[in-house]
């Protein structure tokens, strides 16, 4: 017994699936070439790599410097917010009161009374701090990712996580107050992203 010809319409699906599924995955390609980023290799689909700052000599920078990410630096006020980040944590590691609250809003020195804030971050040390990413809030705000390392008496620790080394990553919110950026209060709500180091 002989199985009858396959109908036209047979004949033609396997090619026109083959033609659907190339067209499919060659729009997919340029779309992708098209809305990749421009700091973005094309053959890495990893974070870009941050880079230390370096002094205004080239020389690089203090060991505990903010670094940034390439995204982070292609922001406009890239260099405003990496001085304001560097001089903060600067104030926490060298516990200087004054220094701190030249960096941040006048709601956030009101929330920590200088005794609080050195029972806060009297065994603190924070380092290897890093921008990745800088985006507008509202109005003239910002709001930038940074992640850090902090080391300090696990009694010092937050109540939470109590750890002698914990790596965070939190969105620093900035303000402008008297035509300069501020940090100021940390959202409320669960704590930032951290683990033990």
């Amino acid at each position: 017994m002989t199985t009858p010809a396959p109908s036209s319409r047979q004949r033609w699906l396997v090619p026109v699936v083959v033609v659907v599924l190339s067209v499919t995955v060659g729009a997919g390609l340029l779309a992708r070439e098209l809305y990749r980023r421009p700091d973005q290799p094309a053959d890495d689909t990893s974070a870009a790599v941050a880079t230390p700052a370096t002094s205004g000599s080239g020389e690089p920078a203090a060991a505990d410097a903010v670094r940034m990410t390439d995204d982070a630096r292609a922001h406009p006020q890239a260099e405003a917010v990496r001085k304001v980040i560097e001089t903060y944590f600067s104030a926490i590691n060298n516990k200087q009161y004054q220094q701190w609250t030249s960096v941040v809003s006048a709601q956030r020195v009101a929330e920590q009374s200088l005794t609080t804030w050195k029972n806060g971050v009297r065994t603190t040390k924070d380092r290897d701090a890093v921008v990745y990413r800088i985006e507008r809030g509202s109005g003239s705000s910002l709001r930038v990712l940074v992640g850090f390392t902090s080391v300090q008496n696990p009694e010092d620790a937050p109540p939470f996580f109590q750890e002698p080394c914990i790596k965070w990553r939190l969105v620093l919110p900035m303000v402008v107050e008297q035509s300069a950026l501020k940090i100021d209060s940390i959202d409320k709500g669960p704590p930032p992203e951290h683990e033990k180091c």
